[in-house]
């Protein structure tokens, strides 16, 4: 009777032990890109897709799910379990789409949980190449003597490139008529057909489109000249006064759901310092005209603070909202 009940008191106290916690990660991660395929930020989220799996021995895929200037794929990474497998790759537009809105499914300061920076990139305005607008001086001469004549296309409502757009108009006065895009590479075609007669859009994405001469830059929103365009201006040197001090830089993070647990986030963010020190990552970052760097978490979310001291209230002033 003594080994009968032993027994059972043993099968008992195995059947309350369950399997070990397996150790993260052990199953594909998805990273959703909120735009389309072809701007700056599925191209950034690729590039960390392709190294991250090696990095963490898993399958990291990219998701496409554009719409409402990447509120759509956003939010889904919001209601995602905050278990590592769902993550973000998001600019600072992060942060003015939801001021233009007023409805957003989330609210960006605790929906998100940041990770790292990955790489910061300066906007470039361009053309078509026989588009008699041959300087920065001609773009903004234009949008004040025919207000609203030329067409400029971004990659969304309450993207950064849509936020140079106004910065430059704010500043000098010149009106444009702004067309929205669900991503920078739909805007791109649409310019080059001639369907739009500029654009503006982070310098990664448009310099493909540069070096093979189906888009004409005419000025970059870097503190300096580009190293691979040296003959293309800075705003600042546009000689227009009130753009002598102006410079803008698309930030893009990786980000997770709010409330990871803190192990997680350690794994991902040892992986992304991996990442994006990596020669190879560098390299492929430099050739696209961006800054590969990681940054701490609470690095991440100071540069986003930032872009709500600044963008946020034009947008309040101007009083943009969604078409």
């Amino acid at each position: 009777m003594r080994i009968k009940t032993a027994l059972l008191g043993l099968l008992a106290g195995l059947a309350g032990v369950g399997p070990a916690a397996a150790e993260f990660p052990d199953k594909p991660i998805t990273i959703q890109a909120p735009y389309a395929p072809g701007g700056n930020i599925d191209v950034t989220a690729r590039i960390v897709a392709n190294k991250l799996k090696d990095v963490l021995g898993v399958t990291v895929v990219v998701d496409n799910k554009a719409g409402a200037s990447g509120m759509i794929g956003s939010a889904t990474v919001a209601r995602a379990a905050p278990d590592g497998y769902n993550l973000l790759v998001s600019a600072n537009s992060m942060v003015d789409v939801p001021a233009i809105y007023g409805n957003a499914p989330y609210d960006w300061k605790t929906a998100f949980q940041p990770i790292s920076r990955i790489q910061s990139v300066p906007g470039v305005i361009t053309v078509t190449p026989d588009s008699p607008i041959k300087t920065l001086a001609d773009f903004i001469k234009a949008g004040r003597e025919t207000p609203g004549k030329i067409t400029v296309a971004d990659s969304g409502i309450g993207t950064t490139n849509h936020i140079v757009i106004e910065l430059l108009s704010d500043a000098t006065k010149a009106k444009f008529t702004i067309v929205h895009y669900k991503g920078g590479g739909a805007a791109s075609i649409d310019v080059i057909g001639g369907q739009v007669m500029a654009q503006v859009d982070q310098l990664n994405a448009s310099i493909g489109h540069i070096q093979g001469g189906k888009l004409r830059p005419i000025a970059v929103t870097s503190d300096a000249r580009v190293p691979e365009l040296p003959d293309v201006p800075t705003v600042k040197e546009s000689g227009i006064p009130e753009l002598k001090d102006f410079s803008y830089y698309t930030i893009t993070g990786l980000f997770g759901p709010a409330k990871m647990p803190p192990e997680v986030l350690k794994k991902l963010y040892d992986a992304m310092v991996k990442v994006l020190t990596d020669p190879a990552t560098v390299k492929r970052f430099a050739e696209l005209t961006a800054e590969a760097k990681p940054s701490t978490p609470e690095e991440l979310a100071a540069m986003f603070d930032k872009e709500d001291k600044t963008a946020v209230p034009l947008i309040k002033k101007l009083g943009i909202k969604p078409e």
